[in-house]
């Protein structure tokens, strides 16, 4: 009797370590998920089609505005720029108050560079739009975070925070 319930308790105690030791920790799924995500940032820079949406902009006036609300992104194809970003800051030659729609162009790309670090990716893209010329610089994190820092003749630089994504095509009915 006494060797039955040892045994039961043995074989108990076998099973219950066994199904223990077969769950991941939060570590290891942690850790799994930042791979993923790498994995995923990885494809998007390097398909060169993606798009950043900012949650928040800097002007040179150090102001930081929620940009949350609202809707703004920059879509990024090898062979064109898309941008309908807001604009908070100076504007110099060239604008009128009524006129001024933000930072909104599309063009062809005439330089489009991707440089890979230890800690990020860098890419930097000049458009030519209608009546002004961008120089994009965008800081990549492998998480998927990024800075994107936009200069043009006509206005202040702007530094926006957000992220990157796939493209999300517009659907039309």
């Amino acid at each position: 009797m006494k060797k039955s319930k040892m045994l039961i308790l043995f074989l108990l105690c076998f099973t219950v370590s066994i199904g223990f030791s077969q769950e991941k920790t939060r570590r290891q799924i942690k850790a799994e998920q930042k791979i993923q995500k790498q994995k995923e940032v990885e494809k998007l820079i390097d398909s060169r089609e993606f798009q950043f949406v900012a949650r928040n902009s800097n002007s040179q006036s150090f102001r930081m505005i929620d940009l949350t609300l609202n809707p703004n992104f920059v879509k990024f194809k090898p062979d064109f720029i898309k941008s309908d970003m807001p604009f908070f800051g100076r504007g110099y030659s060239g604008l009128g108050y009524t006129s001024d729609t933000g930072l909104k162009f599309e063009g062809k790309p005439e330089k489009y560079n991707t440089k890979l670090s230890n800690k990020e990716y860098q890419i930097k893209v000049s458009v030519k739009g209608q009546n002004d010329f961008f120089d994009l610089t965008l800081l990549v994190s492998f998480d998927g975070s990024g800075i994107l820092t936009i200069n043009s003749n006509n206005r202040a630089p702007i530094t926006y925070f957000g992220e990157i994504m796939p493209i999300k095509e517009d659907k039309k009915e």
